[in-house]
C-alpha cells in the first residue's frame, strides 16, 4: 500500500515508521525543511520517543519511508492519506483552523480516485464532515462516497510510548458515510497489531463507531474527562490544605473501591491535548459548564501554588525562586502550555524573580523561551517543583545552593532531605 502521512510531529514520524514497518511505502510531507532533511537521514526529529531512533533508521534505510516538503506531490501516489496536522487554538480559546485549512487545500489538489482520507488530529465535533469534506471534494474534484474516502480516527497515544499504545489502545473509527466507514476500518487492520486485553468489553482492536462525529465526540469526551477529573482533584487539595489533610492518602483511599477513580492534583495541566481540547469541546456547546469550569480550576493552580509558597515563607519580594522543570511534564521535551510560563508570571506578579531550570534544555533554549536559566547548585532562595522529572526526586538543600524550602508541585520528592518540603494537598510543611 501506499500511504501518504501529512505532518511529521511527534505522532506523524511514528505512525509513518508503524506503516512503513509493515511493508508499506510511506511518504512523510511536512513543512518544516529541518525535520524533512532529519527523517530523510533516519534522525529522529525530536527526543525521547521508545524505539523511535531505531526503527526510524531501519524504514528509512529499507527505503520503505522517505519525507517531503510538497504535500501535493506526496498525495498524488497515496491510496490513503493520514493528517495529523496540529489543530491549535488562538487567544480567545478558539480552534485556529488555519494550518489545517492550508494543509487540506494541499491534499485535494494531489488526491487520485479512490483514495481514503483520514483525520487523526482531535477536532471539534462535525469539523470532518461539515469543514474538510467540502473542501476535499471541491479541490480534487472528486464525489464523496463516489471516488473519494473521509473518515476520522483520532489518536489516542502518549509521547514517549506511541508504539506501545498503538497496540494497546483499541482504534477508534468513523467515516463520513458507510463507505468511507468501511474503508477505513479495513485500512487501521491491515496496519496495526493489538495487544490481547482481558479488562475490555469487546475484542481489542479497530472499533467502527458509525460516523466521524461519534469518533470526534469519543476524543473529546475522554480528554475532557480528564481535564474534569484533575480539576476536582485539584479542588480537593485545595481543601485538604485548608484543614491540614494529606490528599494523596484521601485518594488512595477512595479508589480502593471500584466507582472511584478520582485523578492526582498538581500544579499545572500542560501539553497539547488536556488543556486544549476541552476548549474545542466548548466551542461547539458553549453551554456546557463543567469542563469550563474545570479549565478554571486547573488554570489557577500556578497562582494557588506561588500562594503556598508566600504562606511558608512570608513575602516573596525580591526573592529568586527557581521553577523546576520547563517541560509540561517529566521526561519529555515538550514546553506546549507548560505550566512554568503561568508559574513565572505568578512569581512575578508576587515581585520574586523566578528562574527556570530542565535537565532536557540547553541554556540557550530557556532564554529563547523568556526566562532566566538556572543550574542546580547556584543560589536561590527557594524552588518549584513543576515537572516531575526524575533529577528532582531527591533534591537536597546543597542542590539548591543552601535554600531550605522547596514546593513539590508534583509529589514527586519522595527521598529523606533536609528541605522544608510543601506539597499541593498535603497541609503543613514536611521535611
Amino acid at each position: 500500500m501506499d500511504i501518504c502521512v501529512v505532518a511529521l510531529g511527534k505522532i506523524g514520524v511514528p505512525l509513518a515508521v508503524q506503516f512503513a514497518r509493515g511493508g508499506h511505502r510511506v511518504v512523510g510531507a511536512d513543512i518544516s525543511a529541518g525535520t524533512v532533511d532529519m527523517v530523510n537521514a533516519g534522525v529522529a526529529p525530536f527526543p525521547n520517543e521508545t524505539d523511535l531512533d531505531r526503527l526510524l533508521a531501519e524504514v528509512v534505510a529499507s527505503g520503505r519511508l522517505t519525507a517531503t516538503c510538497d504535500v501535493t506531490e506526496a498525495v498524488k501516489s497515496a491510496e490513503v492519506v493520514v493528517v495529523v496536522v496540529p489543530l491549535v487554538v488562538d487567544v480567545d480559546k478558539q480552534p485556529d483552523f488555519g494550518a489545517l485549512d492550508h494543509a487540506t487545500a494541499a491534499i485535494a489538489a494531489g488526491l487520485r480516485p479512490g483514495t481514503l482520507v483520514v483525520y487523526e488530529t482531535t477536532l471539534p465535533v462535525g469539523t470532518t464532515r461539515r469543514r474538510f469534506a467540502p473542501t476535499l471534494a471541491a479541490g480534487s474534484g472528486l464525489t464523496v462516497g463516489d471516488n473519494l474516502f473521509i473518515a476520522f480516527s483520532p489518536e489516542r497515544v502518549y509521547s514517549g510510548r506511541v508504539f506501545a499504545d498503538l497496540a494497546r489502545y483499541p482504534k477508534l473509527v468513523g467515516g463520513i458515510d458507510d463507505a468511507s466507514t468501511d474503508l477505513a476500518v479495513k485500512f487501521y487492520e491491515s496496519v496495526l497489531q493489538f495487544d490481547q486485553r482481558d479488562d475490555l468489553a469487546r475484542p481489542n482492536g479497530v472499533w467502527n463507531l458509525g460516523n466521524s462525529e461519534a469518533a470526534e465526540l469519543a476524543k473529546l469526551a475522554e480528554t475532557t474527562y480528564r481535564d474534569i477529573n484533575i480539576g476536582f482533584a485539584n479542588e480537593l487539595a485545595r481543601h485538604a490544605d485548608h484543614h491540614d489533610i494529606d490528599i494523596y492518602q484521601v485518594i488512595d483511599a477512595c479508589n480502593s473501591q471500584p466507582f472511584s477513580h478520582i485523578h492526582q492534583p498538581g500544579i499545572a495541566v500542560g501539553g497539547h491535548c488536556i488543556p486544549v481540547y476541552p476548549h474545542f469541546y466548548l466551542s461547539e456547546d458553549p453551554s456546557a459548564r463543567i469542563p469550563a469550569a474545570a479549565r478554571q480550576v486547573n488554570d489557577a493552580m500556578p497562582e494557588y501554588a506561588v500562594q503556598r509558597l508566600a504562606e511558608h515563607l512570608g513575602p516573596l519580594d525580591n526573592l529568586t525562586v527557581a521553577i523546576l522543570g520547563l517541560a509540561y511534564r517529566g521526561g519529555v521535551k515538550e514546553s506546549a502550555f507548560s505550566g512554568a510560563f503561568a508559574l513565572a508570571q505568578a512569581l512575578t506578579n508576587a515581585s520574586a524573580h523566578p528562574v527556570v531550570h530542565d535537565p532536557l534544555y540547553s541554556d540557550d533554549e530557556i532564554t529563547n523561551l523568556g526566562f532566566i536559566p538556572y543550574h542546580l547548585g547556584q543560589r536561590c532562595d527557594a524552588a518549584i517543583i513543576q515537572a516531575d522529572h526524575v533529577q528532582y526526586r531527591a533534591l537536597q538543600s546543597s542542590d539548591l545552593g543552601g535554600a531550605t524550602t522547596l514546593l513539590d508541585g508534583r509529589n514527586c520528592h519522595t527521598a529523606a532531605t533536609d528541605l522544608g518540603i510543601v506539597s499541593l494537598g498535603r497541609g503543613g510543611t514536611r521535611g
